[in-house]
């Protein structure tokens, strides 16, 4: 899901239409594969750049944990001042659910990845999803770890530290004050990620080696690759190839798995040797599958590529060691092992696994075989470094959900330099708030893993940067369409103002209105934007024929408050003559009353203002939330508070001191005035689940209103 932000619900008044581009486009901040820039020379528009993209998907689905009363949403805009501020460089890795990595640039919304929850004393590996992603350009920073790991990151990124998250840079004192690392912190995780193998020739012969084995052959005259009275692999002998007295290459041999994603990697690598093979059914063999060449003059081929080289590459081994944990690896509770029976396989594993610095030991099991088992050790830092570096292709026993996150990898903070440069920079956000960053957990962006209804940041870059998917109309009426939707509820607003005022010159919403109106498909809108009254005639046919509920949001109506905490929206006078109008036209229109600010908006005389003229615009319910802080946007509004009411402060900090939220105590508090308040204005009464019973003669519809800047 996309989250709330309340300065992406502003509409300055000018929700006009430019009257033309700009002769110049500045270049694209955002990685955007087609994007087109442009910017308006209209005096409602000046200084903003409009990137329009076509999107792959539109509706989107609310995460399972959230608890927001609605599952599904729409948001055909895309502000980026919040998604901004906490970002990481595009190649940092990012670890997948499959246990391999990826690049954060190369995310996209649905992938499942590692984040963290926490369970007790302890953090826990989880499997999460991305909801969202976007990318700017900020200024950069080098983190510095004593083990070597680095991440360039934004100033205002965030990470787990032994003393909890911090940002990247910050200050002891003045504005910039807030938690932020220092040589003193050490991160929590794995540490960085191995690079994952180039699949080269080498790699896929290593790889071959391991798992191809043929059927015993009593002929002594037989070569073996190493001299050894023991097979070079285990239970098989290879076939001889460039013997001219030897036997003739098998055309059969069977593969040491049976796990398909193993099997069909060797298929595909014998593939791009020019080799096609046939899986033949074998109910005896329970762990192997047996195969054959489709051409027999392909035969010689496979034990050319399955001979060791006399002076293995690295790229061999690192295929060899892949394989062979495909052949008989195992990571049960912690344990990595993997089961060689031959002496011959026995010294490529041990001289692989020095050659990259492994720690191990070779333990005796005691199987009749004779077969020994290499044990990893140095613990999860280890495995992953294992899994990354070799890339085996079965990816279950890759799994670390429900460990602990409680390593004693060293990492310290060694440096965090500013690398004087604005780079692209990346952030994603998912389903436990962080995700795990080249072996360190990193949090997502503050306000986009949760319904945030409070964002005072009226930060540059979302004022003046605004994503428009333009295909947003097509996109709903096709997956409306599609079989498997079955006609849930839809809501709007719920990331950024769907009204906002590049709605005045894109017209995304008329299409929108209209594929919900067709399906008759339920759906709701919050808006701050007077120019959701252009849209009315579309809102009464839909509501003619599906639930349709409109609000608005209102948090105050004191002028010089609103000024000061909201000075880019329509003014709380204008939105409530918008709730007046909506309920002339019939419909049931809720106020959310949001935020309560304490000590500004919580008092008696405050809340009963506001509730008397949210009562005489009509509206048909209203509910409210007290302010609450997230992360980012605590720095942000303890900086403003400072600034413009300083005796507050103290109180502020009292309430905050706990996280997000106030006190239940100070809630309760509220709710009661708002109750009261209600009560004496008449609006203690529910508001209507449908708004189908519209009069019997429809008022004129309004001309569309371009708004004012204020």
């Amino acid at each position: 899901m996309r989250s709330m932000r309340w300065d992406t619900l502003s509409a300055p008044p000018d929700e006009g239409t430019p009257d033309r581009a700009a002769p110049a486009a500045p270049p694209l901040p955002l990685a955007l594969p087609g994007a087109i820039t442009r910017t308006f020379d209209t005096p409602g528009f000046a200084g903003m750049t409009f990137y329009e993209v076509r999107a792959k998907s539109i509706i989107n689905r609310v995460p399972g944990e959230s608890k927001v009363p609605f599952e599904w949403t729409v948001n055909p805009y895309r502000g980026c001042s919040h998604a901004c501020r906490y970002c990481l460089a595009g190649d940092t890795p990012i670890l997948m659910a499959d246990g391999r990595t990826r690049p954060i640039s190369e995310l996209e919304p649905g992938d499942r990845i590692y984040g963290t929850e926490r369970r007790g004393a302890y953090r826990h590996y989880v499997v999460t999803t991305v909801l969202d992603k976007w990318s700017t350009v900020k200024r950069a920073h080098r983190v510095t770890l004593t083990d070597g790991t680095t991440l360039v990151a934004s100033g205002d990124h965030r990470f787990l530290t032994e003393r909890g998250w911090k940002h990247v840079t910050g200050s002891m004192r003045g504005d910039a004050r807030r938690p932020h690392l220092t040589t003193r912190n050490r991160l929590l995780g794995t540490g960085r990620f191995a690079v994952a193998p180039k699949r080269s020739v080498d790699y896929h012969r290593g790889y071959l080696h391991a798992l191809v084995r043929y059927a015993e052959r009593p002929d002594p005259r037989q070569p073996r690759y190493d001299d050894a009275i023991v097979p070079d692999l285990p239970d098989h002998r290879q076939c001889p190839h460039g013997d001219a007295e030897g036997p003739a290459p098998r055309r059969s041999f069977r593969l040491a798995t049976a796990e398909v994603e193993a099997v069909e990697r060797v298929e595909r690598f014998l593939a791009e040797a020019g080799v096609a093979v046939e899986r033949v059914a074998n109910r005896a063999a329970r762990r192997s599958t047996a195969v054959r060449v489709v051409r027999p003059d392909n035969a010689g081929i496979v034990t050319g590529l399955v001979r060791p080289p006399d002076e293995p590459t690295d790229d061999w081994r690192l295929g060899f060691l892949a394989g062979m944990f495909d052949a008989g690896g195992s990571c049960h509770r912690g344990v990595f092992r993997v089961g060689v029976a031959d002496a011959g396989s026995r010294r490529r594993m041990a001289a692989a696994l020095d050659r990259f610095a492994f720690r191990w030991a070779l333990d005796d099991p005691g199987n009749r075989n004779g077969a020994r088992q290499f044990r990893l050790t140095g613990g999860l830092p280890e495995r992953l470094r294992f899994f990354h570096l070799t890339d085996p292709a079965d990816t279950r026993e890759r799994s670390i959900e429900g460990m602990a996150l409680k390593c004693a990898a060293r990492l310290r903070v060694a440096a965090v330099e500013n690398l004087g440069l604005d780079l692209p920079l990346w952030d994603i956000t998912t389903g436990t708030g962080d995700f795990i960053a080249n072996g360190v957990v990193s949090h997502n962006c503050f306000a986009r893993n949760t319904h945030t209804y409070l964002d005072l940041d009226a930060g540059a870059d979302f004022d003046r940067r605004v994503i428009v998917k333009v295909n947003a109309g097509e996109l709903v009426r096709r997956e409306l369409a599609a079989p498997r939707w079955r006609g849930a509820h839809v809501a709007m607003g719920t990331n950024v103002d769907c009204y906002q005022r590049a709605e005045g010159r894109y017209r995304l919403m008329p299409p929108i209105i209209e594929a919900l109106r067709d399906f008759a498909n339920p759906f709701s809108i919050l808006t701050k934007g007077t120019l959701l009254l252009r849209d009315l005639p579309l809102l009464r046919q839909a509501a003619e024929v599906t639930r349709v509920r409109l609000s608005y949001s209102v948090g105050f109506v004191d002028e010089a408050l609103w000024r000061l905490a909201e000075p880019g929206t329509p003014s709380p006078r204008r939105r409530l003559e918008a709730v007046r109008q909506l309920t002339d036209a019939g419909f049931d229109v809720g106020v959310l009353m949001a935020p309560v600010l304490p000590g500004l908006s919580d008092d008696e005389e405050s809340i009963d203002a506001t509730m008397a003229a949210i009562a005489a615009s009509g509206a048909a319910s209203v509910s409210a939330l007290p302010l609450h802080l997230r992360p980012g946007a605590r720095e942000w509004y303890a900086r403003w508070l400072a600034r413009e009411f300083p005796h507050l402060v103290p109180r502020y900090r009292q309430l905050y001191q706990a996280g997000a939220y106030t006190p239940q105590a100070y809630q309760r508090e509220v709710t009661a005035r708002v109750r009261m308040a209600a009560r004496r204005h008449g609006l203690h009464r529910g508001g209507s689940d449908d708004n189908r019973g519209l009069p019997d003669v429809a008022p004129p519809a309004p001309a569309a209103e371009q708004l004012s800047l204020l």
